[in-house]
């Protein structure tokens, strides 16, 4: 009896006594979500678009912060090495649609992921070998970002949000909007999405291939800077973040590899779930350190009753 009460009868007793406690949980939750929602519609963009599954994109997160901190310790402004590191990310998605994936269109679907895996451990190699491997501090003040703290009173407790979580909070909000718009309105934004849809039809009215490869490694480039300087404002810089960007494999095993709308409530259900279990359940019953595996298995489980995700739709193959 003992245990049930522990698993069932006392988090929720907790969560009553201390609603605002309870809030607090869920307001870290959810900016943990919004930034794993960000990695994961790097993978959906460039898998829609091309059925690659992109590994790389964690270490291109990695490789974006690190550009954006060197550039500045180079005495660039902190603003123009945002457009700069851009520009590297531009130069970036270029290379690697010229230099990897063109000579391996109609290869198997294996090659390419195994391309991407190359890819992660070039720029790691090269990203050491020009920024080194110590971590360093996200240029937070520079950028404009504000620092310090935002208190609420709900419930006659504390309600603490920190600055820098809430522009993250504003900013993904933002991108994930501007992205929406720019892939239903705009007429290259409806060409990936019809690239995702159908490849073959795509390709016979006249789409490019390359042209399309190059824009949403480029996107998922803007992507992987936004979420690096978030990142990196949190926990400092260094190549230890690629280890954060694995969470995005989770949020899309429950949202569905296509579904923008599912990395986005996967990221969400994930970040606040995982934060709610380490504290109400994980550290009571289990000691801690539950959030470095407890996506996992929530994955795991909904692919068990749903192997296509929440979000995914259901194949179908006749023969």
């Amino acid at each position: 009896m003992e245990i049930l009460n522990k698993i069932f009868v006392a988090p929720f007793a907790d969560m009553i006594a201390a609603p605002d406690f309870l809030m607090q949980v869920l307001w870290e939750g959810l900016v943990s979500g919004v930034l794993y929602a960000l990695i994961a519609l790097g993978f959906v963009l460039i898998f829609r678009s091309s059925r690659i599954f992109n590994f790389a994109q964690g270490i291109m997160v990695v490789f974006a912060a690190l550009t954006l901190v060197g550039l500045h310790e180079m005495g660039v402004p902190a603003w123009i090495a945002v457009a700069l590191t851009l520009a590297v990310m531009f130069g970036l998605a270029v290379s690697i649609e010229r230099i990897v994936l063109r000579p391996l269109v109609g290869q198997p679907d294996i090659i390419l992921f195994m391309a991407t895996i190359g890819i992660t451990l070039f720029l790691i190699g090269f990203g050491e070998i020009i920024f080194g491997g110590e971590n360093k501090l996200m240029i937070t003040s520079e950028l404009g970002i504000p620092t310090g703290d935002f208190v609420l009173e709900p419930f006659g407790g504390l309600l603490i949000l920190q600055h820098i979580d809430i522009t993250a909070v504003l900013v993904a909000a933002a991108l994930v909007v501007s992205l929406l718009v720019f892939l239903n309105k705009t007429r290259m934004g409806r060409a990936i999405r019809a690239l995702g849809d159908d490849h073959q039809a795509a390709l016979s009215v006249g789409i490019s291939l390359q042209t399309i490869w190059v824009l949403v490694w480029f996107i998922a480039g803007i992507i992987a800077l936004v979420t690096g300087i978030a990142w990196g404002s949190r926990a400092g810089v260094s190549f230890a973040l690629e280890v954060i960007a694995y969470k995005a494999l989770p949020v899309l095993m429950l949202g569905g590899l296509e579904s923008i709308t599912g990395a986005i409530i996967g990221g969400l259900m994930i970040g606040m779930l995982e934060k709610m279990f380490e504290i109400y359940w994980g550290a009571p019953l289990l000691g801690g350190n539950t959030e470095s595996w407890f996506a996992y298995v929530l994955a795991l489980v909904v692919l068990l009753f749903r192997p296509q995700g929440l979000f995914g739709e259901k194949i179908i193959e006749r023969v």
